[in-house]
């Protein structure tokens, strides 16, 4: 069996790499061949191009890289009509592979895409090009899934791969032991983002919020984990201007899950990193801030009642999110001081993350090995999601 596999970024490589062995546990003798990392290869995937080939990040970088990439994707689809392949997966990069797998499609070749763009939240025309790229939609969420077979378009649930790495029961204790800090005290992790915008726009509003906490909860320890070594240095500079934090921080670098399973509450910017708390069991505040022409622009295109997974995941408002003027450090504090002095509260929102993520606890690789075989002998794809799960509100 033949399969085409196209990734652009090291995510998707870790994914590919992870589909590719539940393709080849299932059948020994697949063939692999497409675009992929280390990982990919590793795995016996024959890569035409560099892995980072396709990552173009930004309007302008973009748009100085597309006649590459418009002659990239021209040879791959050469490739594949000569290769012939069962099944082409193009794994996220939408704006690359979905083109890719309109024209494969239109020629006779079975085509997926693993893990959903945003179509659900802004953009949401963009489904009907989705209908023609695909015969099938991976999709890591239950209610990515829901809103796909709302439109019509083949889909599979196949849970997330994070929620298969991180266990159903994690050791408080051990987190904390490893990062120094004590065992008995409240602890609240802070997370300003891996971006240098995210530091800019959020870092001096979350230290000055742990201020006003480090006044209102006794004994309050903070641990601050560094996305990078320029993250870093950023945030030391930003430190030195709030000396009443001395002694009650711990700046760490990298880190972070193990600063989140330490804590009792996290604070931090939206993103994959509500969902590693998430997953992690752990009450949060969400906030965020943006450029405001930014703002202004997001708020008329985004489509969605919240902006982060855990409250998408849930449908309901599990979490706070404070969003650009809301996001204060008097809101946050006072968000915050509720979930550090309420232990009832916490552990009602630890069982019920613990509850979420075992529904997202999956087997990604498994299940989207198996819609992949499905596509390849011409079977229904399969349906691994209960009716309440996937009930979407409107």
């Amino acid at each position: 069996m033949r399969i085409y596999l196209v990734a652009g970024e090291l995510s998707g490589d870790i994914l590919g790499a992870g589909l590719m062995r539940a393709l080849k546990a299932r059948h020994v003798d697949t063939e692999f061949r497409g675009i992929g990392g280390p990982r990919m290869i590793a795995e016996g995937l024959e890569s035409l191009y560099p892995l980072e080939t396709l990552s173009v990040m930004g309007l302008v970088e973009v748009l100085k890289h597309l006649p590459e990439l418009l002659g990239v994707r021209r040879h791959l689809k050469r490739d594949a009509l000569a290769w012939r392949p069962a099944v082409m997966v193009g794994i996220d990069a939408p704006d690359f592979n979905l083109g890719l797998e309109r024209q494969l499609r239109e020629n006779g070749i079975a085509t997926a895409h693993y893990v959903s763009p945003s179509v659900w939240a802004w953009r949401q025309g963009r489904v009907k090009g989705i209908a023609r790229a695909v015969d099938a939609m991976l999709t890591f969420l239950p209610f990515e899934a829901a809103f796909y077979e709302r439109h019509r378009v083949p889909v599979t649930f196949v849970g997330h791969p994070l929620a298969d790495e991180l266990p159903l029961v994690n050791d408080r204790v051990g987190a904390r032991a490893e990062l120094g800090l004590a065992p008995d005290v409240p602890v609240l992790a802070i997370l300003p983002g891996s971006r240098a915008n995210e530091i800019r726009f959020l870092g001096a509003t979350f230290l000055a919020a742990a201020e006003r906490l480090c006044e209102r909860v006794d004994g309050l320890q903070l641990i601050v984990p560094a996305a990078s070594p320029r993250r870093r240095k950023e945030l030391e500079a930003l430190l030195k201007g709030y000396p009443q934090l001395n002694g009650q921080v711990t700046l760490v670098d990298g880190q972070s899950r193990e600063a989140m399973v330490a804590s009792d509450a996290v604070l931090l910017t939206s993103g994959t990193a509500a969902l590693e708390a998430m997953l992690c069991h752990r009450p949060m505040v969400v906030a965020y801030k943006m450029a405001p022409a930014t703002h202004w622009l997001a708020r008329r295109l985004v489509k969605t009642e919240w902006i982060s997974l855990p409250n998408l995941i849930a449908r309901e408002t599990l979490v706070p999110e404070l969003i650009q003027d809301d996001a204060t450090p008097e809101a946050i504090a006072a968000h915050l001081t509720t979930w550090l002095n309420d232990g009832d509260a916490r552990r009602t929102v630890e069982t019920r993350f613990a509850s979420m993520h075992a529904g997202l606890q999956r087997g990604a690789s498994a299940r989207a090995a198996e819609a992949v075989l499905a596509l390849a002998q011409g079977r229904a794809l399969p349906k691994p999601v209960a009716p309440d799960v996937m009930e979407e509100t409107e």
